[in-house]
């Protein structure tokens, strides 16, 4: 078997700008979907996505005409591309997609079977006021959620706090909050200020008295020392790891003790190959293994193959906020959209492959000339 072509299918999200503006005042293309489809010669194509493949064209040749079963040997070009431009692992869920096509297998047996099912936690992605937020973690409670994270910005920490306290107080208990500092990587351009260690401590605190469940990305990537402190003095659960360029950048964090829950996107960070890798070292030392999944409905269910076929959890995340943010505009160029079941949880697709089906009118009506 051979890969005889890949076919990039470039599409904008359709988004507001409302939402936009919460995550870059200045939208690019850092917006758009690209389904990859890697086809062979026996007939069989696999699909993946999550980033936006900008800048691949030169490197296809590295792929053509060799075995797509061959995974170990892609990952490891991928990597070598990486180093020079973008980090192209779409194309490597699309292999995988190929591989449990052939075996009649979901990817996530294929990664070891552990799961069948995860509990979702629903991930707002906006800054929104104390008030609002408080109704939108109701509204997920309704809908099923039993877990929600919470953004704050670090330029306007006592507002994001206040969110976190008026959703406690509307929910009680019964639901599981975490909360997002979004401090170990940057949109393109931003250059602000980091919040420095005392003031996120100081954060940390507040936030473990409101019974948070984890902290995620209180410091830059670098601060790993600064990052095993603050579990240290304040008790809480750090998170993070979702942008990690390579996995000896994660598995060093593991080893010094920085992270308790451990969360590589497997089509943004070091794709699922070195995920799994990354996963299994983090829950053989007792950690959570839960990887960040915003990019798209295609995008979450490869991360969701990978932390079920590992035994991660305890939660998988699960991009919603609306109505900027809902299953179907994440979902937009699948047949169907990726939802929770009555019991909050996310199954896995049955089917062979990562299991999906696109929908080819979508995918036509969204294409970017």
């Amino acid at each position: 078997m051979k890969i005889t072509a890949i076919r990039l299918d470039r599409m904008r999200i359709p988004l507001d700008p409302p939402f936009l503006a919460a995550w870059d005042p200045v939208p690019r293309r850092w917006f758009g979907a690209t389904l990859v489809r890697v086809e062979t010669d026996e007939g069989v194509t696999g699909v993946g996505s999550g980033g936006t493949m900008d800048g691949f064209a030169p490197y296809e040749e590295l792929f053509l005409g060799r075995d797509p079963r061959q995974i170990v040997r892609h990952v490891q070009t991928i990597e070598t591309i990486g180093f020079h431009v973008g980090r192209y692992w779409p194309l490597e869920a699309a292999l995988w997609d190929i591989a449990g096509k052939l075996s009649g297998q979901p990817v996530a047996v294929l990664f070891g079977g552990a799961r069948a099912s995860l509990p979702a936690y629903a991930s707002f992605g906006e800054l929104k006021s104390p008030a609002e937020r408080a109704d939108s973690v109701v509204a997920a409670r309704e809908a099923g959620f039993r877990a929600v994270k919470i953004r704050i910005s670090r330029a306007d920490v006592a507002s994001g706090v206040a969110a976190v306290r008026a959703a406690r107080e509307a929910v009680g208990d019964g639901v599981e909050i975490m909360v997002d500092l979004n401090q170990w990587w940057r949109m393109p351009g931003d250059i602000s200020p980091a919040l420095d260690a005392a003031s996120v401590r100081r954060l940390a605190s507040e936030l473990r008295d409101l019974g948070v469940l984890w902290l995620e990305e209180p410091l830059p990537a670098g601060e790993v020392d600064g990052m095993r402190m603050l579990r240290e003095q304040t008790g809480i659960r750090v998170a993070g790891g979702e942008m990690a360029r390579t996995p000896a950048e994660l598995l060093d964090v593991i080893s010094a003790g920085a992270l308790d829950v451990v969360q590589p996107d497997a089509v943004l960070a070091v794709g699922m190959l070195r995920a799994r890798t990354v996963g299994e070292v983090a829950l053989l030392r007792h950690h959570w293994f839960t990887p960040h999944t915003w990019t798209d409905g295609l995008g979450l269910i490869a991360n969701l193959h990978l932390v079920a076929g590992v035994g991660g959890g305890p939660y998988v995340e699960f991009p919603y906020d609306p109505p900027g943010w809902t299953e179907q505009r994440r979902d937009f160029f699948l047949a169907a959209p990726v939802r929770i079941d009555s019991g909050g949880c996310l199954q896995v697709p049955a089917g062979p492959g990562l299991g999906v089906q696109i929908d080819e009118d979508a995918v036509s009506h969204w294409a970017l000339p």
